[in-house]
């Protein structure tokens, strides 16, 4: 299974830890750049912008967000 995974706070880093362990390929993103380093560690693939995360799935895309409401969303 390929997802993608915005958001890799301390639910969604896990979920994109235990997803690469289980044998997926996620493509992950995070404001935070040193956080999608760490999920490249896991061995997931990074990406550096949700258009650059986008590109690098096949479709059809499946993206799981993990982000908490307020200023995140919204931006």
């Amino acid at each position: 299974m390929e997802l993608g995974m915005i958001g890799l706070g301390k639910m969604g880093g896990n979920m994109a830890a235990r997803l690469t362990q289980g044998g997926h390929r996620v493509v992950v993103f995070d404001r935070n750049p040193p956080k999608v380093k760490r999920a490249e560690k896991d061995g997931a693939v990074g990406s550096d912008s949700i258009a650059d995360l986008v590109a690098k799935l096949e479709t059809p895309r499946a993206i799981w967000i993990m982000i908490r409401a307020g200023e995140p969303t919204e931006s």
